[in-house]
């Protein structure tokens, strides 16, 4: 059975508070990090020189990398090429070639998967680190920080302060198009830690897991991705114009439900500190901003069906209070440590903002200001649409061929 130790933070402790994150299209949680693991000691016995060497030379990649790449996650400003390239790109790629040689110590019941104390740096939790004897604990970290990486990757490929710089519109598309691939990859490694990963834990190893790691956190930060994937697609549809009032009222009533789905996960957890908290404030502040979208579309449709005026100007009023409301979401969640800006806008929060003012105000019935909660409550209810983006399906690696070389010199622990 694996063994927990989780140590408090304390000042000077090595886990990084940045100030500032810069501007922010996408919420990247803070990197988790690797703590040194001397793999000889507890494995020398079991395993071959050669295997033992290269587990510890794997993991030290990744160590020294994620170390280098957290600050660099955190710089107001920082170059990326058209596809996100940088060394998150070679990070994620230290990972990848990881998890092959780290699933020899889960697979099979092997008994080795209790003999080494893994520990990390935790970002969203009070415990500054958490280090657990179980190597199921190891993988989860490890697929952990691969979607995180995946998400900083979107959002560097998405601040537009780039698209300013001779970017034509054809390139700009292909940055959209690769990150809704990005968000749906990331959903699909947060979605098998949650269904495959964390039932491998024992129960009280879950419950003891930091809040990074927690099964709510977890479909919070794949929900996220899946919902910042269909806020890109009704970005699109905006700037089409084949796409149908129709189609952009539907995308937006699906982000509508992907973020109040993520909120009713992360809503009662006890996140407290910068990173936990600027989490619940970035989707709070997404979901009312998505609530702004779907009450606009909603209601330029029913003016154009046979609905009566009033239900109509109803939906246009609450859209015009979720507007105002997102602003004051948007402001909490920047001015929060760590604090961030909001880049120019554009796609849907440009539409947003630019269409609903100059829209409503001839539209709408005129109601109290102090009423706005009146407003809300008596506009119609949005339309529901099955969601149609769902997470990349992923499977684990095979296992290295080198453990198929009889590397294992003890079957069972020696009584």
């Amino acid at each position: 059975m694996g063994c927990l130790l989780s140590t408090p933070e304390v000042a000077g402790g090595a886990r990084r508070r940045p100030r500032n994150i810069g501007e922010v299209v996408v919420f990247v949680p803070g990197l988790r990090i690797p703590r040194p693991l001397d793999f000889a000691q507890p494995l020398g016995d079991g395993l071959s020189k050669s295997l033992v060497e290269r587990l510890s030379a794997l993991r030290t990649r990744i160590e020294v990398m994620a170390g280098q790449e957290a600050p660099m996650t955190t710089k107001p400003r920082r170059t990326a090429t058209q596809h996100g390239g940088s060394t998150l790109t070679d990070l994620q790629q230290a990972l990848e070639d990881y998890l092959p040689v780290l699933l020899g110590l889960v697979e099979n019941g092997n008994w080795l998967k209790h003999n080494l104390r893994f520990c990390w740096i935790n970002q969203e939790d009070d415990v500054e680190e958490t280090t657990m004897s179980d190597s199921w604990y190891e993988v989860l970290s490890v697929l952990h920080l691969m979607a995180v990486l995946l998400l900083s990757q979107a959002n560097l490929l998405l601040l537009p302060n780039k698209f300013t710089s001779g970017y034509q519109s054809t390139a700009l598309e292909d940055c959209k198009r690769a990150s809704i691939d990005i968000f749906l990859k990331a959903a699909g490694y947060l979605d098998f830690a949650v269904q495959k990963v964390l039932p491998q834990l024992p129960l009280e190893l879950r419950n003891d897991l930091p809040l990074d790691l927690s099964e709510g956190v977890l479909k919070a930060l794949c929900l996220q991705a899946l919902g910042q994937g269909v806020e890109i697609q009704l970005g699109m549809a905006i700037d089409s114009i084949k796409a149908t009032l129709a189609v952009k009222r539907r995308l937006a009533c699906e982000m509508v439900k992907y973020w109040h789905q993520a909120e009713e996960y992360i809503k009662d957890l006890p996140l407290a500190n910068g990173w936990g908290e600027k989490q619940k404030l970035f989707i709070q502040w997404k979901r009312i901003e998505a609530k702004a979208i779907a009450y606009y579309l909603h209601g330029l449709i029913l003016e154009e069906g046979n609905t009566s005026a009033g239900i109509a100007a109803a939906a246009l009023q609450a859209a015009e209070e979720y507007l105002k409301e997102s602003k004051m979401a948007c402001d909490s969640f920047h001015v929060t440590l760590p604090s961030s800006r909001n880049p120019p806008p554009w796609g849907a929060s440009k539409y947003l903002a630019e269409r609903i003012p100059k829209d409503i105000s001839s539209k709408t019935i005129n109601w109290d200001s102090q009423k706005h909660e009146m407003i809300k409550q008596v506009a119609p209810a949005l339309p529901d649409f099955v969601l149609s983006l769902k997470p990349d399906e992923y499977q684990l690696p095979s296992t290295d061929p080198s453990w198929n070389d009889l590397q294992v010199q003890n079957v069972v622990p020696t009584k």
